[in-house]
Parts: structure tokens; C-alpha cells; sequence
């Protein structure tokens, strides 16, 4: 059965895009059938996954508001087994769009409907905001994985987005929990990194992932040739990390922790 994951936090710059192409395309290299849909206007996971403007026809924001077929809309990356729904600077006008229709919170839950039977796992790249677009993602997913940066408003940012998920849970879709949290950007030589660790580890016990992405030179030049990092240096770190972190989401996924919302 396939199984629908909203990468969020409303709080920017804590690497839900890195997150998203690199887990995927992780999980697509362990031979799992992948689908990515990119939630964001900046399009920079449709980028980030090895596509470009001239290789969109269709777009999210035409499957969401102009009724297209989903699947028509859907792009194999250069990664096997990944495929992707793609965004462009279209869906900048999507939330005022959205905003006038009946059960705006439902739109992508229907697209996700007519194409996820024939995928292990979606992924929903998020904005971060808790706008339309936000709110469609997590009313059609089945859980949130939360990237969270190893800084000083890393715990302010997650207490937010729970009490978000919460009002989510408790309106539009009752079944929604939380996949887990993964530490990111981590440079051991910081103290406040590793209080921060501690911290969230203390906070959320067992949702948080044991695998830590780092700060790694190659996960940052990665998407610069329209890479996952995986593919771009097998070798690295940061490829290490991402395959690590795919090896443990699989383990996981047999387990039924505690909710924490």
C-alpha cells in the first residue's frame, strides 16, 4: 500500500527541498517506486531532481486547478525509479486561485488519489508557510517528516508546526501523524549544535531519526548539476548520510510510536 509524506516545517531555510530530493532518490537507488510532487513555486526540487523548464507540458498547478490528468503531468527524473510531479512559477497565483473554490483543502488529495496506488511513497515538498498549498499537502498525507536545522530556534519552530499539525488533525484530516524528525545541517565542532541535539532528542524521544545529516560541501553542490547527492558523489558524506537515512525510514516503517500531536 502506498503511503503519502508531507516534508514540512513552517519555518525556511532548515533543508525540506535537500531533504526531499536526496531521501527519494535514496530510496529510489534501495528500488522503491518513488513519486515527488513539488508543493512550491520556487520549483527548486523539480530542479534539484533533474528537470527543466523546457521538460514541463504540465504542471501541478494545471493538475490542481485546471482538472488535467495527473498522470499526464508526471516526468521520470534521470534517477530510476523517481518520478516527479513538477512545479513552475505558476502556482505563485494557485493560493488566491484555491482560495475561491468549495473544499479547497481537498484539491490535492484528489490528484494524490489518482496516482499513488502505483507508488511505494509520495513525497509533498512544502512551502514554508502555512498557507492553501500547506494545508492541501497535509490534509491529503498520511504523515509529516520534519527536517529540523541544528540552531538556536530549531525547538521554537517545531512547537509551531505541532500545533499546526494538531488543528490539521483535528478539522481536515484525522489520520495525520508524525513520520519522524531528522537533525540537519550538523557541525559537530558547534556547541549549540549539540545542545540542540540533545534538546530535540529530549523533546521527541523516539520520532527523531538516530541518523544526523551534516553540513557536507557536496550536498550543496549537488544541486548546481541537477543532482541528488547520491548521484553526484556516491562517496561522500552527505550521500552516506542520505543513504543511512533511507536504510533507517525503511526500518521504520514496521514501527508505530507514540503520538506526540
Amino acid at each position: 500500500m502506498s503511503k503519502v509524506i508531507a516534508i514540512a516545517n513552517q519555518k525556511g531555510g532548515v533543508g525540506k527541498t535537500t531533504t526531499t530530493i536526496n531521501l527519494s532518490a535514496c530510496l529510489a537507488i534501495l528500488e522503491k517506486k518513488i513519486l515527488v510532487i513539488d508543493l512550491d513555486p520556487q520549483s527548486n526540487t523539480t530542479y534539484g531532481l533533474g528537470i527543466t523548464k523546457n521538460d514541463i507540458k504540465v504542471s501541478i498547478y494545471d493538475v490542481l486547478l485546471n482538472e488535467i490528468d495527473a498522470k499526464t503531468a508526471i516526468l521520470e527524473t534521470p534517477t530510476p525509479n523517481l518520478y516527479l510531479l513538477p512545479s513552475t512559477i505558476d502556482l505563485v497565483g494557485a493560493e488566491v486561485e484555491l482560495a475561491t473554490t468549495t473544499q479547497r483543502h481537498l484539491h490535492l488529495r484528489k490528484v494524490i488519489d489518482q496516482v499513488k496506488d502505483d507508488f511505494d511513497f509520495v513525497f509533498i515538498d512544502c512551502l514554508p508557510s502555512l498557507g492553501i498549498l500547506t494545508l492541501n499537502a497535509l490534509s491529503a498525507s498520511d504523515t509529516v517528516l520534519i527536517p529540523i536545522q541544528c540552531e538556536i530556534f530549531a525547538l521554537d519552530g517545531l512547537s509551531k508546526l505541532k500545533n499546526t499539525i494538531k488543528l490539521v488533525k483535528q478539522n481536515f484530516n484525522p489520520k495525520l501523524t508524525i513520520e519522524g524528525i531528522i537533525l540537519s545541517m550538523y557541525d559537530k565542532r558547534l556547541r549549540l549544535a549539540n545542545m540542540v541535539v540533545e534538546q530535540v532528542r529530549d523533546m521527541v524521544k523516539d520520532h527523531v531519526y538516530n541518523t544526523i545529516i551534516h553540513r557536507n560541501s557536496k550536498i550543496g553542490e549537488a544541486p548546481s548539476v541537477q543532482q541528488p547527492v547520491i548521484i553526484y558523489d556516491a562517496g561522500s558524506k552527505g550521500a552516506r548520510n542520505f543513504l543511512n537515512l533511507a536504510n533507517e525510514f525503511m526500518k521504520r516503517q514496521s514501527r508505530k510510536p507514540e503520538p506526540i500531536v
